[in-house]
C-alpha cells in the first residue's frame, strides 16, 4: 500500500470513529489529497478501488451534508465532485449549532429535574455548563481563524 493509500484507508478509519461511514471517509480524504481537486465518479472508483454503487451513494449523502458539491466544467459533459468551499470553517459552523442544541437538551432535562436531589441533577449542571461555555467560547474562535486566514 502507497502512502495516499495508507492516508485514505486512515482517514476512512478515523471518520468511522466520528460517525461517518468509511467510504465517506476515504471520499473526503482522497479529494483532499488528489490533483486535480475535483474528481469523476470513475476516477473516485479507480482511485479508491470501489464500486461505482459505493461511491454513487456515499457522494450523495456527502453532498447531503454539506461536505462536497457536484460541478461540471465549461466543455465538459462529465460532473465531478469536490470538497465544498470553506469546508471546515462551515463543518465548525455546524458544530456551534450543534452544541447550542446539547444545552437546550440539558435546560430541559434541568427543567425537568427541577426538584430532583441534587446528585441527580449534576450530569446535567454540568453539560449545561460545558455548552453554555462552549457556545460563548466558540464564535470568538471561529472569528479569531477568519482574521488569521483573510
Amino acid at each position: 500500500m502507497n502512502p495516499q493509500q495508507q492516508y485514505v484507508e486512515e482517514f476512512g478509519l478515523f471518520a468511522e470513529q466520528i460517525g461517518l461511514t468509511r467510504m465517506a471517509g476515504r471520499i473526503l480524504a482522497w479529494l483532499l489529497i488528489c490533483d486535480p481537486p475535483h474528481q469523476t465518479m470513475n476516477e473516485l472508483v479507480d482511485a479508491l478501488q470501489t464500486s461505482k454503487s459505493s461511491i454513487s451513494t456515499t457522494t450523495r449523502l456527502l453532498i447531503t451534508f454539506g461536505m462536497l458539491e457536484r460541478v461540471s466544467l465549461t466543455g465538459e459533459r462529465r460532473d465531478y465532485y469536490r470538497l465544498v468551499p470553506d469546508l471546515w470553517t462551515s463543518a465548525m459552523e455546524r458544530s456551534a449549532q450543534q452544541f447550542a442544541g446539547f444545552r437546550k437538551m440539558a435546560d430541559r432535562g434541568l427543567a425537568l429535574l427541577a426538584d430532583a436531589e441534587p446528585d441527580r441533577r449534576r450530569r446535567l449542571q454540568e453539560m449545561h455548563a460545558l455548552y453554555t461555555f462552549i457556545g460563548r467560547e466558540f464564535p470568538q474562535i471561529l472569528e479569531r481563524w477568519q482574521e488569521e486566514t483573510q
